[in-house]
């Protein structure tokens, strides 16, 4: 990755952590999970074939305030569970200048506040990076995207995080 696309990733996540990206979310303790639940684990495909996951931001939610500073030791053995398993997850792309064409671009859990919002957590947001000669466009609509997920840290300049999840993106519907 270049400088000036590393710089323009770090800017769209840096605005999104700096201004919002989602709801608030209270602390909660995780209730016992039932089959079938937004709380259980994610599910496996139907299809061996098909070995993708649907997931959701809440199955890589991790117990920590907003500010708190990131540590491996705080990721959950669901999250720790995903890691490079092809996944599919729902979302809004973070708008940018670029509007078709995307090779790189972040994943928010909700637009209906974000970048408007009072803050966002680590777990709202995921950087997306198109495999070689795939490509996304923007839309105000979600989108599912596909790919294999992985846990990167991405700091800024001054060394705090401003993502840890990463997917290295199949596709996007």
């Amino acid at each position: 990755m270049t400088l000036r696309t590393t710089f323009c990733v770090a800017v769209a996540i840096a605005s999104c952590l700096w201004v919002g990206c989602g709801r608030p979310q209270p602390p909660t303790t995780d209730p016992q999970p039932t089959p079938g639940s937004a709380t259980a684990a994610p599910a496996a495909a139907t299809s061996a074939a098909a070995a993708i996951r649907e997931i959701t931001f809440d199955d890589i939610k991790l117990e920590m305030q907003k500010g708190e500073p990131f540590t491996r030791d705080r990721l959950t053995p669901r999250v720790a569970e995903l890691e490079r398993q092809r996944v599919r997850v729902r979302g809004y792309i973070l708008p940018s200048f670029q509007q078709s064409g995307l090779t790189q671009f972040v994943l928010v859990r909700d637009n209906q506040e974000c970048c408007f919002g009072p803050g966002a957590a680590l777990h709202d947001c995921v950087v997306v990076r198109m495999q070689p000669g795939r490509t996304a466009d923007f839309s105000i609509r979600p989108v599912a995207v596909e790919g294999r997920f992985r846990v990167e840290e991405l700091r800024g300049p001054d060394g705090k995080h401003l993502a840890i999840y990463a997917l290295d993106g199949e596709s996007v519907q």
